[in-house]
C-alpha cells in the first residue's frame, strides 16, 4: 500500500489548504488516537512550534484523540527532539509534533514519534492512513479521553540536554551568540547554555506567530554572523524553528554547516575512542566531509536526504553519529532523533576538550565547490525524470568525470526540484547548476 498522505517526514502542507485544515487534523487526531488505542487506553504527547496555526491544529488533534479514547498531554511551544524525549521518558504511547521545520510560517506539518522517541515505523503510519478511510466515530462518554498539560516540560529538557556533556563540563568563559529563529528553541536554549557557565547573547528569541525562520536561524544565518563580529563572541548558534538543525558562526563570522560540524565531532570521537563505528551522511553531504573522514580511517556511508533514512542506516550498521549538511546531526548514543541543541553541545565538548578553537578543530577538512539550485515546477517528481533533464545531466557527468558529482532530485517537504552540482572549480560547478536549471525550469 503505497502513502497517501504521509510523506518522508509526517504530513505536511500550506496551512487552510488540504491536508493541514482542521477538517483533516480531526480525523488524523482521531486515526491515530484509534490505532494506539488498540491495546488499551493510549497516552499521546503533543507539542508544537511558534507558528500562529499551532493552537489551532492543537485543539483539533486533542479533540479526535480524546474522541477515540485516548489521553493527551499538552507541553505547547518545544523543540522537536525534546517531544521525543519527552514521549520516551513520560512512557507515552506516542508523540506528535506540530512543525513545518525551516518552512515560512504560513506552512505546518505532524510529525510523529512512537513510544521510543523514534519516527513511525512503515507499518504504523499505514495503520493510521487505513484508519483515515474509515468513518469518523467518538467512543461513549465515559471512555473520552482525558486532557492535560505537563507544566515541567521545559525544565525536563533543558536538564536532559546539560546531561548530554560529561560531568563537570564548563563553557564559563565563553561567549556565545545564539539565534532561535523566533522558534521552538527561544525560552530553552539560552537557559541550556547559561547554566552551563557561558556569556549569551540572544536573538530570536521574540516569537509572534509569523516571524518563525523570517530572516533568522540556520536558513539564514545572515544575522547571526553580524552578531558574533559586533559583540566580538566565539561561537554563534543557529537553531531552526523546531530545533533539530543547528549550524554554527566562528569568530570571524564565517559559517560552518553539518558537514562541517559532523567531521568535528566524528574526529573528537575518533580521539577520545567514543565514536562507535562511522558516519552517515546523505547523498547531498560534500565530498569533502568523505575525504577528511577516510584520511582519518572512519568509514562513511550515504543515505537518502532526510533524517529518517540517517537513523535507519545508522541503526542498520549500529553507529551512531550522523546527519547532514542542512545541520541535522544525530548522536544516537544519546538520544533517539536529530537534536540541535544537543549536537551544539558535542562540538562545544570538542573545543573545551581539544583546548582549540572551532576553526583549528575543522582545518582537517577543504569542502568542494557545491552549488545548488530550486527549481520551483508543478511536478518535481515527473520533471526530475523528464527526458530533456536527464540527458543534460548525463552530458554535464561526462564533463566533470571524477572529479564531481550531480544530483538533481524532488524536495520532500516544497514543491521544488533541487539541482546540486559538486566539484573542483568554483566557476565550473556554477555554470553547469545554471544551465540544468534552466532545463528543469522549462519541463
Amino acid at each position: 500500500m503505497s502513502r497517501k498522505y504521509f510523506g518522508t517526514d509526517g504530513i505536511r502542507g500550506r496551512v487552510g489548504e488540504f491536508p493541514i485544515n482542521p477538517e483533516f487534523c480531526l480525523r488524523l487526531g482521531w486515526a491515530v488516537g484509534t490505532v494506539f488505542a488498540e491495546k488499551g487506553r493510549a497516552h499521546i504527547i503533543i507539542g508544537k512550534d511558534t507558528r500562529i496555526s499551532g493552537y489551532m491544529l492543537e485543539s483539533v488533534l486533542e479533540s479526535g484523540i480524546s474522541a477515540a479514547g485516548a489521553n493527551v498531554s499538552l507541553i505547547g511551544p518545544m523543540p522537536t527532539p525534546a517531544i521525543a524525549y519527552l514521549t520516551r521518558t513520560l512512557h507515552a504511547d506516542a508523540g506528535i509534533v506540530i512543525s513545518a521545520s525551516h518552512n515560512p510560517y504560513y506552512d505546518n506539518g505532524i510529525k510523529f514519534f512512537d513510544g521510543l522517541g523514534n519516527k513511525l515505523p512503515d507499518d504504523v503510519e499505514l495503520d493510521i492512513e487505513r484508519q483515515l478511510e474509515e468513518t469518523m466515530a467518538c467512543v461513549s462518554s465515559d471512555q473520552l479521553g482525558r486532557a492535560s498539560r505537563i507544566p515541567d516540560a521545559a525544565g525536563r529538557y533543558i536538564e536532559f540536554c546539560k546531561a548530554t556533556a560529561p560531568r563537570g563540563f564548563s563553557l564559563r568563559g565563553m561567549r556565545i551568540v545564539l539565534d532561535c529563529a523566533h522558534g521552538a528553541t527561544y525560552h530553552v536554549a539560552p537557559r541550556v547554555f547559561e547554566e552551563l557557565g557561558a556569556d549569551v547573547m540572544v536573538f530570536g528569541a521574540e516569537p509572534d506567530g509569523v516571524n518563525i525562520n523570517e530572516d533568522c536561524g540556520s536558513t539564514h544565518p545572515e544575522m547571526l554572523q553580524q552578531k558574533v563580529l559586533e559583540y566580538r563572541a566565539d561561537i554563534g548558534i543557529a537553531f531552526d524553528g523546531d530545533g533539530d538543525r543547528v549550524l554554527m558562526v566562528n569568530g570571524r563570522g564565517e559559517v560552518l554547516d553539518g558537514d562541517e560540524l559532523i567531521y568535528i565531532i566524528a574526529a573528537h570521537r575518533q580521539q577520545q575512542g567514543k565514536l562507535n563505528g562511522g558516519v552517515v551522511g546523505t547523498v547531498m553531504s560534500n565530498l569533502g566531509l568523505e575525504k577528511a573522514l577516510a584520511e582519518l580511517h572512519i568509514p562513511f556511508v550515504r543515505a537518502k536526504v532526510g533524517d529518517r533514512y540517517v537513523t535507519e542506516l545508522l541503526q542498520q550498521k549500529g553507529w551512531s553519529l550522523g546527519g547532514e549538511s542542512s545541520g541535522h546531526i544525530l548522536c544516537l548514543d544519546l538520544t533517539s532523533t536529530g537534536d540541535a541543541i544537543v549536537a551544539a553541545l558535542q562540538v562545544l565538548l570538542a573545543i573545551s576538550e581539544q583546548q582549540q578553537g572551532i576553526d583549528q578543530l575543522v582545518n582537517g577538512m577543504s569542502k568542494l565547490p557545491q552549488v545548488m539550485i530550486n527549481v520551483e515546477v508543478p511536478n518535481p517528481g515527473k520533471a526530475a525524470k523528464s527526458k530533456a533533464l536527464t540527458a543534460a545531466i548525463s552530458q554535464q557527468e561526462q564533463v566533470l568525470a571524477e572529479s564531481g558529482r550531480i544530483l538533481v532530485r524532488p524536495s520532500g517537504t516544497e514543491p521544488l526540484l533541487r539541482v546540486m552540482v559538486e566539484g573542483e572549480d568554483q566557476g565550473q560547478v556554477q555554470q553547469i547548476a545554471t544551465e540544468l536549471a534552466a532545463v528543469a525550469e522549462a519541463q
